[in-house]
């Protein structure tokens, strides 16, 4: 009997289409917070392609650091990337495993580990935080445009010398069962940014995402992602483009579909602040649009006039998501970095965790003591599988206290909304209110929303000139640390009638203390 021939791998648009499914609403990779049981949340309220976080195909394929592949991409665990999961009808498919490397041999070795697991492999060239400078990776490497170009096309059976025959060598992809894909960052100049990505096109990527951002906007200098640039690349390539930047609610997707033609758009920090951002959209219906009007170049959300929110016909509430969230980590059998719960627990519930009321509870989430447990076992008891955890039960307890404390929250904002609204009597949405820092809507604090951060005030120099924030300065604003060390003195505008008051409304700082994880790369996407 012949083997059967090996399946054609598709490539660009029939990539897109007949493997991934023609996605529009995409999950960003997001270190220590795109992780499965995130992944699976995010699918449940209508994210059609979801990355994993940014990996390092150094220590990936390093097999020292079998706790490193364990935490990033548990592949023993059978539940990444699988079509099925356990006991639910959440799948983790499609699904784009994202590297980070500036060695062609690392890059592959790590790729062949994960391609029957995944539907693509993506290379981060879009990280601009220190660590990736240090590192030598992600956005700083924009201006090497052969190493990239060898990544891309590198194959360990040709060897190279010089410079001149890199681009010699057989592409990555045919190396792979899997497409390859990049997601990148622009420069200040357009044409620049045009011929960069048309050299990834060249170099084999079958898909690119485009953050309309350059590599200094950043941490509290974020600001606008540049639609311009974008347009200007889905115009020069002939691979999808999906774009990414200045995604907060679900109005503005369309917007960003209308504005730079892309494919997809995919969305970081606004999905870890409300991951049912993409709720209730598909391709095939007609998306919410805003009735801001448009800018070609850089839209602001601080120029639009109160639109539509579509978030509130049918609202997700904090609490809610928060507890879903929880239950998917206490029920897989791959181990969830407690960083990440913690995390994702103190970013959906920021609306609530930042008014005084709910005070004690953002520190109870704060000083929470985690006991990790190691992978659960599955093992046959009386004829069938079961979940056993091999230090017990009690190697829960972490995630356990955490429900309890959401379960708290959750009492507590229902109270809030029975008065703010009368028992119903006053519509959600005129309760929207606009915060005076950064034009943006407010939506009642029991309801998942984006998180926006205002440019930073420039500090005059001693010639009267402005002056770059300083090291200290840069640290406590780009790094997000424990929120028990937080400071909220700064009021947060409230969403509640004027005609009545509810428990006070002090929010966070406007500084990131509200976060626990990330130590060590800020997500930096909207």
């Amino acid at each position: 009997m012949e083997s059967p021939l090996p399946r054609k791998k598709l490539e660009g648009y029939e990539f897109y289409r007949e493997v991934l499914g023609s996605p529009k609403f995409i999950v960003a990779p997001m270190v220590d917070q795109s992780e499965l049981a995130f992944r699976r949340l995010t699918r449940r309220y209508g994210a059609q392609l979801v990355y994993t976080p940014m990996i390092s195909a150094k220590m990936f394929a390093d097999t020292t650091h079998k706790y490193y592949r364990e935490q990033y991409f548990d592949i023993a665990s059978g539940e990444e990337g699988a079509a099925s999961l356990p006991s639910s009808s959440d799948t983790d498919r499609p699904l784009i495993v994202q590297f980070c490397a500036n060695d062609p041999d690392a890059l592959l070795k790590s790729a062949k580990l994960v391609e029957a697991h995944c539907d693509a492999v993506d290379i981060n060239l879009g990280c601009p935080q220190d660590i990736a400078r240090r590192g030598h990776y992600g956005s700083f490497l924009q201006d090497e445009w052969d190493l990239i170009y060898t990544m891309s096309v590198y194959s360990p059976a040709v060897q190279f010398t010089t410079t001149k025959n890199k681009s010699q060598v057989n592409t990555l992809h045919k190396n792979l069962t899997v497409p390859v894909t990049a997601k990148f960052r622009v420069f200040p100049d357009i044409e620049k940014t045009v011929e960069y990505a048309k050299m990834l096109e060249r170099a084999g990527a079958q898909i690119i995402t485009c953050h309309g951002r350059t590599r200094e906007q950043r941490g509290q200098n974020t600001g606008l992602a540049s639609y311009a640039h974008i347009a200007a690349v889905k115009r020069a390539v002939s691979i999808p483009v999906f774009a990414n930047g200045n995604i907060l609610f679900a109005a503005d997707i369309q917007r960003c579909l209308d504005e730079t033609g892309a494919d997809g758009v995919m969305s970081a920090e606004g999905v870890l602040y409300n991951p049912s951002l993409f709720r209730g959209l598909s391709s095939s219906s007609s998306h919410p649009t805003s009735t801001s009007t448009p800018t070609s170049t850089m839209p602001s959300p601080t120029s639009t006039s109160r639109q539509k929110h579509y978030e509130l016909d049918t609202p997700a509430t904090v609490a809610t998501l928060a507890l879903e969230y929880l239950s998917i980590v206490r029920a897989q059998r791959t181990r969830t970095s407690p960083s990440a719960v913690k995390g994702h627990l103190f970013k959906i519930l920021r609306p609530a965790l930042g008014r005084e009321r709910y005070h004690d509870l953002r520190e109870q989430i704060g000083k929470v003591r985690v006991d990790v447990p190691r992978r659960l076992e599955v093992r046959k008891a009386g004829g069938k599988e079961a979940q056993v955890q091999e230090e017990g039960e009690e190697a829960w307890t972490w995630v356990d206290t955490y429900a309890r404390i959401v379960e708290e929250v959750q009492v507590r904002l229902e109270d809030d909304a029975r008065v703010a609204t009368e028992d119903g009597r006053i519509a959600l949405e005129e309760l929207v209110r606009t915060d005076e820092k950064t034009g943006l809507d407010l939506l009642p604090w029991w309801i998942a929303q984006p998180y926006f951060r205002p440019l930073p005030v420039p500090v005059a120099g001693k010639k009267g000139k402005d002056k770059e924030p300083t090291s200290e300065t840069r640290k406590e604003k780009e790094l997000l640390h424990d929120s028990t060390n937080s400071n909220s003195n700064v009021a947060e505008p409230g969403c509640v009638p004027a005609k009545r008051s509810l428990p006070e409304e002090t929010g966070f700082d406007g500084q990131g203390n509200d976060d626990a994880s990330m130590k060590r790369v800020k997500v930096g996407d909207l």
